[in-house]
Order: structure tokens, then C-alpha cells, then sequence
């Protein structure tokens, strides 16, 4: 399993999510799924953490969302880097 976690200023999250949803890029199409997460502080800054069953499908959408150029629109954002899990522990 691996994942690729990148990080978004989308000003307006209203008007950022329908087209989040659509997933133009198709940067989810071979997601086995997703999580969004929003600033406490500022709810405009997003967090996207999307999973896949292996580090080649999570690099295979990372390339289609960066190769989109659809992140170009956002000045203030972390690319989105793959990363697999090294320890999960709830409390």
C-alpha cells in the first residue's frame, strides 16, 4: 500500500470541491480511495492523502495529476510526494 499526500491554499473550498470531485487529472482513477482534511486555522488550505495498492499506481497518479498542470493554479502548495505507511498506532 502507498499513498501520495500533497497540500493545497484553494482560497474558496466551496468553489474548489466540485471540481475536486470531478478529478479532471484522473489523478484517483486507480485510487483505492481518499481522505481530504482542512486547516483549522484557515479552511481554505486542504490536505489530500489519496491511497493505492502500490507505490508504482500512487507514482502513476501523482505524474497524471502533476503532468495535469492543474496545480499550476495555486501558488501556495506542498507537490504532492508518495509515502507508504512505516507505523499506524491508535489510541
Amino acid at each position: 500500500m502507498a499513498f501520495f499526500l500533497t497540500r493545497l491554499n484553494v482560497g474558496d473550498y466551496d468553489a474548489w470541491k466540485p471540481m475536486f470531485d470531478q478529478d479532471g487529472p484522473g489523478a484517483r482513477r486507480s485510487a483505492l480511495g481518499h481522505r481530504l482534511f482542512r486547516s483549522v486555522d484557515d479552511p481554505g488550505v486542504v490536505y489530500l492523502l489519496v491511497e493505492f495498492a502500490s507505490a508504482a499506481d500512487a507514482n502513476e497518479g501523482r505524474s497524471r495529476l502533476l503532468g495535469s498542470g492543474v496545480l499550476d493554479r495555486f501558488s501556495d502548495k506542498t507537490e504532492p510526494v508518495v509515502i507508504e505507511e512505516s507505523e499506524s498506532v491508535r489510541y
